[in-house]
């Protein structure tokens, strides 16, 4: 036994080490035995298995099992000698528990090869699929024949037979000597045909050349290949033609899977790419968390320094609400409700909601409807009304709240303000007849307007800017002549715009006018317009240029209705000294409150201006011309456009996304990382969204169904 595993000491030495042990090589010689006792039924079967084998390899060699077959022919396996730890004698619970070697070479038979053997019958008789695809017609076998090198030897063979032996004529020598001068011995000699006549020179018998050329016969003339042969080439070619339909086949097939494959890589690639998006959300989220904490750090700061010496240290600033950055402080239940889902209906109004804010989520809400003079006031928290604020004499146009403070403008020119702590829930619920004779009897002379010498026009007899300090009004300011239907305020500053097409600046804390703002004069005088928006001025002749009354019809909504469009100034906001509007002639107008004079106007719109809103570095308007025109404040062009079906009405916006309010029943949402849009509908309005304001996950929108729905997003 050591001279039949001599020849192999070089590569196995464990089994060189074995046959040297005479011990070892008694344990190999038991388990040869044990082997053969075992497996001789399978032995006897061995040429018949292996042709089994050999016969379904190209149906049960599928990627799956090849790819087994190569993990399992990878790992390294020692001779079952080696494999008992420290060389210690094999026993039969090791023998049984690893695969056995039958001979002396490498090979194994596993558990699944005799499952396999076992099997043979229901291989055979079991249907395989055909594959799907252009070469669903070619199998694995027939494949293989027509690609592998040997398929052209038919070819060849035909080539070779067509040879015919002639005399050496070197037409290589001719071929490389074509491509410069012909040589002057060649330009004598004559032939009778450029394509099959060759002229060879041919000796007598005697050995010496003849004078006289002609030309000979095609060289096919003397050559005769038979019937038989004809035959075979002609099966030869059929043959090679359907070789050819096969790798046609199988090119297009592997054609199809790459454009599969680059379909999967495509979706992988988008899947990513959505990734990356989702990481530039997340950064700006997180941008927007950062400086909220810096506000919020700030804000408590200043209160711990107020509250060491309350005489000397002013009050904590509190950036308003739509400067707001970061996340809000939020019920934890909040987070249990559904996103997208108007989970809030508060019904009390009767016509269409014409405006609305509020303080925070599940805070107060201040909104107003058409029609009507009085503002109604509830609690987030419970969706119930607290009471009405009561003092305007016409329909309130625009609000504002912040923290407990909230101003309002109406179509009566006035803007008041109020203490949303003073509101008394009994005070609204009496008699309305007693309260308008109430309101009359205490107000006797709101309707005589005297001209102060600054141009303010107040109540009399009580001061300028004052008002009923008993009741939630603690401010009226009055000096425009038409309805007043935007206003901004922070900290002791206020604009508003009306429909007298100018705007005032006023001081909260004195509640005088401090500068008035002509937009007339400002079309009249246009600044220079930038580059690339080149819209003329006087887009609207009958309506902006004129000093009279100015109404455009609005585009019909979803549902068909239509209105007139009364307000010349659609919206206001300022930051830092810089001031924005967006009035009736389309037109984006920036304002410097210093000198009160308009230092650029965007033109764009070919609409009305209906809402606007503006950061350090962008302004976003919406307009009747059913567009959202986001605007670079350092260049004046246009940053990003989105059009939709109806005119806008309301917008609101930040590094993230935009929210619209668009003629729909729906709130539109538009994602500036992914670009993409969406909307918002579940439990929503019946009719469309005319006014709309969020924080962070909290939405309130009003629509002409004179109900106001509290969303989650």
């Amino acid at each position: 036994m050591s001279s039949k595993f001599k020849g192999k000491s070089a590569d196995r030495p464990d089994i060189t080490r074995a046959a040297l042990d005479p011990e070892q090589s008694t344990v190999h010689s038991k388990m040869d035995l044990v082997s053969k006792s075992l497996f001789a039924p399978f032995i006897n079967k061995k040429k018949d298995s292996s042709r089994i084998l050999t016969d379904l390899a190209p149906v049960i060699m599928t990627p799956r099992m090849m790819n087994a077959a190569a993990t399992v022919s990878s790992r390294s396996r020692g001779s079952l000698g080696a494999s008992a730890p420290g060389g210690s004698r094999l026993d039969f619970a090791t023998l049984g528990r690893a695969p056995m070697r039958l001979t002396l070479g490498t090979r194994r038979i596993t558990s699944r090869d005799l499952q396999i053997v076992e099997a043979t019958d229901e291989l055979l008789d079991a249907e395989i699929p055909e594959a799907e695809g252009v070469a669903s017609d070619v199998s694995l076998l027939r494949g293989f024949n027509a690609t592998v090198p040997s398929s052209e030897k038919n070819r060849t063979r035909r080539k070779q037979m067509r040879n015919v032996e002639t005399p050496r004529i070197g037409l290589k020598k001719l071929g490389m000597s074509a491509r410069g001068m012909m040589m002057e011995d060649e330009e004598d000699r004559s032939i009778a045909s450029e394509e099959d006549v060759v002229v060879v020179s041919r000796l007598d018998e005697r050995g010496k050349r003849k004078g006289k050329r002609r030309g000979r016969e095609s060289l096919s003339a003397a050559k005769t290949l038979g019937k038989d042969e004809l035959r075979r080439q002609t099966q030869e070619i059929l043959l090679d033609k359907e070789n050819l339909h096969v790798r046609r086949s199988l090119i297009n097939s592997e054609i199809v899977e790459i454009n599969n494959k680059i379909k999967t890589l495509d979706s992988i690639r988008e899947g990513l790419e959505q990734d990356l998006l989702k990481l530039h959300e997340d950064e700006l989220e997180l941008d927007d968390e950062l400086g909220g904490v810096q506000e919020r750090m700030e804000f408590e700061e200043a209160a711990f320094r107020q509250s060491d010496n309350t005489k000397t240290a002013p009050a904590p600033h509190v950036a308003p609400s739509r400067r707001r950055r970061g996340p809000v402080f939020l019920p934890s239940e909040h987070d249990e409700l559904p996103p997208g889902v108007a989970f809030m209906t508060l019904e009390s109004h009767l016509t269409p909601i014409a405006a609305l804010d509020f303080s925070e989520p599940y805070g107060t809400l201040v909104s107003a409807s058409q029609e009507d003079a009085q503002p109604r006031l509830w609690d987030l928290m419970t969706g119930s009304e607290i009471g009405r604020l009561r003092g305007h004499r016409g329909a309130v146009k625009c609000i504002q709240v912040e923290n407990n403070l909230c101003l309002t403008g109406a179509e009566d020119g006035s803007v008041r303000l109020w203490d949303l702590r003073l509101v008394d829930e009994d005070d609204w619920e009496r008699d309305g007849l007693a309260d308008v004779a109430e309101e009359d009897e205490g107000t006797a002379y709101d309707g005589e307007l005297v001209e102060k010498p600054n141009g303010i026009r107040s109540s009399e007899p009580s001061e300028a800017g004052t008002a009923d300090q008993t009741g939630p009004c603690i401010r009226l300011f009055e000096g425009h002549s038409k309805a007043v239907t935007a206003l901004y305020f922070e900290d002791e500053c206020l604009v508003t715009g009306a429909s007298d097409k100018t705007l005032r600046q006023w001081d909260l804390a004195t509640g005088q006018c401090v500068m008035t703002m002509d937009i007339l004069w400002a079309i009249s005088h246009p600044q220079p317009t930038i580059p690339g928006n080149g819209i003329p001025n006087n887009l609207f002749p009958s309506a902006a240029a004129s000093a009279g009354h100015f109404a455009v019809p609005t585009p019909p909504s979803a549902d068909g209705s239509w209105d007139m469009y009364e307000d010349f100034v659609g919206g206001v906001q300022f930051w830092g000294y810089g001031l924005v509007s967006g009035s009736g002639d389309g037109a984006v107008r920036m304002w410097d409150m210093r000198t009160g004079q308009a230092h650029r106007t965007l033109m764009g719109h070919t609409g009305p201006v209906t809402c606007l809103q503006f950061d350090e570095m962008h302004i976003a308007s919406g307009s009747l011309d059913k567009s959202i025109r986001i605007w670079d404040v350092r260049t004046g062009g246009t940053f990003e456009t989105l059009k939709y079906d109806h005119a806008v009405t309301a917008l609101q916006f930040d590094t993230r996304k935009v929210i619209a309010a668009t003629g729909e029943n729906s709130v539109k949402i538009y994602n500036r990382t992914s670009m993409q849009h969406s909307s918002l509908s579940t439990n929503g309005h019946t009719q469309p969204v005319e006014r709309l304001r969020y924080m962070d996950r909290y939405l309130v929108s009003g629509g002409r169904d004179a109900t106001v729905k509290i969303w989650t997003l």
